[in-house]
């Protein structure tokens, strides 16, 4: 049987972060993925490397901090990767969040951002609001800038694997995890892959499996109980409509929610919803309801664009990820967006990851890299995990 000193379950961007983290720190890595690298979640979300504006609305400052310094060091890490984009917020007359709020927010956010340069932003005077194009000037009070940057999260996902690969990691994809036996002082993770059942001797395993991770706990002997979860889904439209020339930052007509309207391959991407799923099966869909609140929020502030009738007609094409979020009482817009890592004293060589953010994926690796070297001591560095560049 083949020994490892980590094996990690999931090839979504924490799983490929985890697995960069271990091999720079010295630790040899095996990451299982059941499907193909980035496959769900991590290319399905809305492309934004930020530090969460509207976080600050729930009091996550901490989050928000940690994000926007996370959003410095990717811009230097990965410059083909993510860059910087205007953001645009227009304030109306029925607007919930006030001129002198969303002030008041923006210069939290540079704030925290340690008034990095993409912490600046401005009020934008009347004259040029008309230039972000088919935008609803009729009740238009104010409109503010500020900046984050974007990604595309699929190849920043592939990215960070190939980094991982590069210095040693095995990545394997299409496999089946069929048990994880929990011994006093290691794992046995056993699984198909190439028709070939195997079995692998792990010093410790993380379980980075995103909305399926309690079902991998469901393969752990002896049992482990898992944390209650919500799977929440997440869905974006895309129109065939001219790319706005950056991301406009807009309030729900319909709650208190907030969506982005984006560029995205010269064309417009709307998103995202937030709606809690009863379970999980099969690959995530985008409902009628998700495509009626997405273009009825755009219509209501884009009217030159037609109806929602018009709208779907322009619908070429969607998608939809789900992330998971600690079951609580409340709405999933303000629950915590916070990585929860699990650990149990019966299982004390299990790590399991709920939750988490594309933007901070690097600190949830180093957090769980500092997990196993408590467990199992610390290697010889093979790289600097802070200065590998992605491209």
């Amino acid at each position: 049987m083949s020994a490892v000193d980590l094996v990690i379950i999931g090839g979504g961007i924490n799983g490929v972060g985890i697995a960069q983290c271990a091999i720079a720190a010295g630790y040899s890595v095996t990451l299982l993925e059941k499907n193909t690298l980035a496959g769900q979640t991590s290319a399905n979300s809305s492309k934004l490397i930020h530090g969460g504006l509207r976080y600050l609305e729930t009091g996550q400052l901490s989050l928000v901090k940690h994000a926007l310094a996370e959003r410095k060091t990717l811009l230097t890490l990965a410059p083909s990767l993510v860059n910087p984009i205007e953001f645009y917020i227009p304030i109306y007359k029925e607007s919930r969040r006030s001129a002198l709020t969303v002030r008041a927010g923006l210069s939290l956010y540079a704030l925290l951002s340690k008034f990095d340069r993409l912490g600046q932003f401005k009020s934008i005077p009347s004259v040029y609001w008309s230039s972000i194009k088919g935008l609803k000037l009729e009740g238009l009070q104010a409109v503010y800038q500020y900046w984050d940057a974007q990604t595309d999260d699929k190849q920043l996902t592939l990215a960070v694997a190939r980094s991982a690969r590069s210095l040693g990691a095995n990545i394997l994809e299409h496999v089946t995890c069929s048990k994880i036996e929990h011994q006093a002082t290691h794992c046995v993770v056993h699984y198909q892959h190439q028709g070939a059942q195997q079995q692998l001797r792990a010093s410790a395993v993380i379980n980075a499996a995103g909305p399926w991770v309690n079902q991998v706990l469901d393969c752990v002997t002896p049992a482990i109980k898992p944390v209650d979860i919500d799977w929440v889904q997440g869905s974006h439209l895309l129109l065939d409509i001219k790319a706005p020339n950056g991301i406009v930052y807009l309030e729900s007509c319909f709650d208190q929610r907030v969506i982005f309207v984006m560029p995205w391959h010269n064309k417009t991407l709307v998103g995202t919803t937030e709606v809690t799923l009863d379970k999980l099966s099969g690959d995530p869909a985008v409902s009628p309801e998700e495509v009626d609140y997405l273009l009825g929020i755009y219509q209501h502030y884009f009217p030159a664009h037609g109806d929602c009738d018009s709208l779907k007609l322009k619908i070429i094409g969607h998608f939809c990820g789900v992330r998971v979020l600690p079951k609580q009482a409340g709405n999933a817009f303000e629950r915590t967006r916070d990585t929860l890592q699990q650990t149990s004293v019966s299982h004390p060589q299990l790590l399991t990851l709920y939750g988490g953010k594309l933007t901070t994926y690097r600190s949830t690796a180093l957090e769980a890299i500092d997990w196993l070297k408590s467990r199992i001591g610390q290697r010889s560095p093979l790289a600097d995990f802070n200065h590998l560049p992605l491209e």
